[in-house]
């Protein structure tokens, strides 16, 4: 069962603004560290960044997945193929923030990462309007 601010509207909203406020305002420190020369920051943001994407998205999604998604389904189930949708944008949220680490690992912080942290905003920002206009 999902708690109840994922059954409100504006709650729900209210949700998705934050996160996507945060990891927008995290992803711009981290722009700006690469117009400095070897800021000491950059690794502490990235890092934080990827802490953001995974413990408060994806775990915003899974939540979803786990209650939500199923609740909408047993009240209409015409929106099987929009939940399909959603679901598949949780996974490439997912599919993204683990293509980031994997390219941290191999190459560190570098600028290159930026493009990928811009990509989870754009399909977060998508997939949000999606689903409060599907489901609500």
């Amino acid at each position: 069962m999902s708690g109840p601010s994922l059954r409100k509207q504006h709650s729900h909203h209210s949700i998705h603004d934050g996160i996507y406020t945060e990891a927008r305002d995290l992803t711009t420190a981290l722009k700006e560290t690469f117009n400095k020369e070897n800021n000491k920051y950059r690794e502490e943001i990235c890092d934080t960044l990827i802490e953001h994407w995974e413990k408060r998205t994806l775990a915003h999604a899974q939540s979803e997945e786990e209650g939500f998604f199923e609740e909408k389904m047993a009240e209409n189930p015409d929106l099987l193929e929009t939940i399909i949708r959603l679901k598949r944008d949780h996974q490439l949220l997912e599919l993204i923030v683990k293509k980031i680490k994997q390219q941290i690992e191999k190459e560190g912080v570098t600028e290159d990462i930026i493009a990928y942290f811009e990509a989870l905003l754009i399909v977060f920002d998508i997939h949000n309007e999606a689903e409060e206009t599907s489901l609500f």
